[in-house]
């Protein structure tokens, strides 16, 4: 095999990867285009894999310009849901995390709000360990021992 040989094999392989990346994004393209009807996605969808360069060429001449705008308008939907999550979750979470809740109930205990048995118990349950509220064993009667039949 001369070298002549081995550049038109890698020429043709490259523009067969060159066909692949660009069959991939122009039918990314084509679902992500909401104002177009199922039969026209279809269409393209066809038109693009039976006449392969003939497809990709017509679809950039024709629709190139809106896929700049479309993949544009995606960045921008995934940067404000990214935003938005970030703020939920900092939001969930208080911002400060642990130590702003172990605050927060300090000065609801400081206040008069709960009490020094609710502020150990929601303290055990922010930090991870201890009974919670629902764990705890109910009191017994005066005259009966835990654990001993009346």
């Amino acid at each position: 095999m001369s070298l002549w040989d081995v550049l038109v094999s890698i020429f043709w392989f490259m523009l067969l990867v060159a066909w692949f990346w660009l069959l991939i994004t122009i039918i990314t393209d084509l679902f992500r285009d909401n104002d177009l009807s199922g039969l026209a996605k279809a269409a393209w969808c066809i038109f693009v894999i039976l006449l392969p360069w003939l497809g990709v060429l017509t679809y950039l001449l024709v629709r190139g310009r809106s896929m700049g705008d479309r993949a544009a308008a995606e960045a921008a939907r995934n940067e404000q849901a990214f935003r938005s999550y970030v703020r939920d979750v900092a939001a969930t979470n208080g911002g400060g995390g642990v130590a702003d809740e172990l605050g927060r109930l300090a000065d609801l205990r400081d206040q008069g709000r709960i009490t020094t048995e609710e502020y150990e118990q929601a303290k055990q349950r922010v930090l991870g360990g201890g009974p919670t509220a629902a764990a705890t064993p109910p009191a017994h009667s005066a005259g009966t021992a835990p654990n001993v039949p009346a």
